[in-house]
């Protein structure tokens, strides 16, 4: 093997593991955001009931009064 063909190997090589590197930190910021994400729908998923309660009764008052 030549050595012009080992050195563009071995350059290959190095942005190769670059772009691994690159990537591994992007998947790990992606999957630490997915899980913020998630206790974030699950703590509005558990106040969604208590909001529900004053969404009915705030329309309730809304209403026309039947004599309109």
């Amino acid at each position: 093997m030549s050595e012009d063909r080992l050195i563009e190997l071995e350059t290959r090589f190095a942005y190769q593991e670059a772009a691994l590197h690159s990537l591994s930190d992007t998947l790990a910021a992606q999957h630490a955001r997915i899980e913020r994400l998630e206790r974030t729908c699950r703590h509005l998923l558990d106040r969604l009931p208590t909001a529900g309660d004053g969404a009915e009764k705030a329309s309730a008052r809304d209403e026309v009064p039947p004599h309109y």
